[in-house]
């Protein structure tokens, strides 16, 4: 103890000082334990000014640094629907009186939500139920500042959306980080952000009351499983906002309210899709097929560093160049991707070619994989060209545009040729589900096998005078490669 207030007296009061000081003139001041205590009270006086200059806040405790942290990626969103419709009587009128069509009504609706910026380039995710139908959406971020958005993608089975920012090019944003996908205590502390009833930013803060519910509502069943269940309040506008955790991390996104029958509200149970749904949207979302209509064959993983392979697709692309589930991405075409949508990115280059560098169980090697359009996909698969049908097209064969796609040609001999599918019939259905785009009937395609038979339904038009006649045919057809 003696010989640490002797250095602590050195480094305050040397002997030197002293001297000068005439503390030496002066035994008891000039004493080794003299100096010590001098020392002492200079560090307590210093001390004593640094605390009064800089107080410790107890107000910023854990939840208040969480805000701080997540605040600029929260976003309000609004949106416009038109509806358009006739006069009730408009068909009466023309079918029975000959008269010409009424003029179309326009109505206008509007809607109010929430959302959560997921990438510094501009991504938002939100709830499908915000946006759907929407033909305007705004986004208004915590500075204030407004953008257009357009939405990018959707799954209606979790309600689900993702827009992207109408931003200058360059413009960079605040993202959230999103939380590991089983990372959840029972019982922890979450916060809710959001635009409840238009009113703008706000934050509430409970626990997470469950893991795993699966509740109904007196007004639309939420059918999906395994939702988040939460004492936080949850308002009308708070849906698409983001759910989290005393780390400022996303673990869920805020759907729903509960509601009694008779209409009461504030119950204090509202619900949030979790994160591994979201991320499970995410890694559909953002692959060559739904943002660049090419067939990739496989998902990656949201949050993983390096990217790390999800899924593949037995018989795609990505299988056919060795790629192959928890291989990490160090590479494509000589850059290093930073997370899944920048990998995402570099896969869909113009040269629909891509040269990769995998980490499989501790070693490199090198990949290369050739994408392939959805049109090359379709024709390479049953042998068809398939186009989709404008207005004009679909009224002259008594269809209408986005019910179903016309088959251009068929290849000599191929899978289509030899189960009797002709040119200009009108592709309805591939294993029960409307072929209302080029990119749904990809989908099907991509998910099966070299032999696998898909089931298709045409309609064969036949002219008949000055009416067309509709006749539904079905077919099974194998797939080659």
């Amino acid at each position: 103890m003696r010989r640490l207030m002797r250095v602590g007296c050195a480094g305050i009061l040397n002997h030197q000082w002293a001297a000068r000081l005439g503390f030496y003139r002066y035994g008891w001041l000039g004493s080794a334990w003299m100096r010590s205590c001098l020392a002492l009270l200079v560090l307590s006086l210093a001390g004593s000014r640094a605390s009064f200059a800089d107080p410790v806040d107890i107000r910023r405790d854990a939840t208040v640094l969480a805000v701080e942290k997540v605040l600029p990626s929260v976003v309000n969103i609004a949106t416009e629907t038109v509806i358009e419709y006739h006069e009730w009587y408009d068909a009466m009128l023309r079918n029975f009186y000959g008269w010409p069509r009424t003029p179309v009504h326009q109505e206008k609706s509007t809607s109010l939500g929430s959302g959560v910026i997921i990438d510094d380039d501009g991504y938002v995710l939100t709830n499908l139920h915000v946006v759907r139908r929407a033909n305007r959406i705004q986004v208004k971020l915590w500075d204030g500042r407004e953008y257009e958005a357009e939405t990018m993608g959707s799954m209606p089975g979790t309600d689900v959306a993702l827009l992207k920012l109408k931003a200058k090019p360059g413009e960079k944003f605040k993202a959230i980080k999103l939380a590991p996908d089983d990372d959840l205590l029972l019982g922890e502390t979450v916060i809710a952000l959001g635009n409840p009833y238009g009113l703008g930013g706000s934050v509430t803060k409970g626990i997470l009351s469950s893991k795993n519910r699966r509740p109904s509502t007196g007004d639309e069943p939420l059918d999906v499983q395994d939702w988040l269940q939460t004492d936080a309040a949850i308002n009308p506008g708070n849906s698409g906002g983001p759910l989290v955790n005393l780390r400022g991390e996303l673990i869920g996104l805020n759907v729903a309210v509960y509601r009694e029958t008779d209409g009461q509200r504030g119950l204090g149970v509202g619900f949030s899709i979790p994160v591994k749904q979201v991320s499970a949207a995410l890694s559909r979302f953002f692959t060559p097929e739904a943002t660049d209509s090419l067939w990739f064959g496989a998902q990656f993983k949201p949050g993983s560093n390096p990217v790390e392979v999800l899924s593949v697709q037995p018989g795609g692309p990505a299988a056919k160049s060795g790629l192959q589930e928890n291989d990490l991405i160090l590479e494509v075409n000589g850059t290093r991707p930073r997370n899944l949508i920048e990998c995402n990115r570099l896969l869909a280059c113009e040269s629909r070619s891509a040269d990769l560098l995998v980490r499989r169980s501790g070693r490199e090697q090198k990949l290369s994989v050739k994408l392939l359009s959805f049109d090359e996909l379709v024709r390479h698969r049953l042998g068809l060209t398939v186009l989709e049908v404008s207005p004009q097209a679909a009224a002259g064969v008594g269809v209408r545009a986005g019910e179903a796609l016309l088959i251009d040609k068929v290849e000599k001999g191929s899978p289509a040729d030899q189960a009797q599918i002709e040119r200009g019939y009108l592709l309805t259905s591939i294993d029960g589900q409307g072929a209302s785009s080029l990119r749904t009937v990809a989908e099907v395609l991509g998910r099966k096998k070299k032999g696998d038979t898909v089931h298709l339904v045409v309609v064969v038009p036949r002219r008949l005078g000055a009416f067309v006649e509709l006749q539904q045919a079905a077919a099974e057809v194998p797939l080659r490669e």
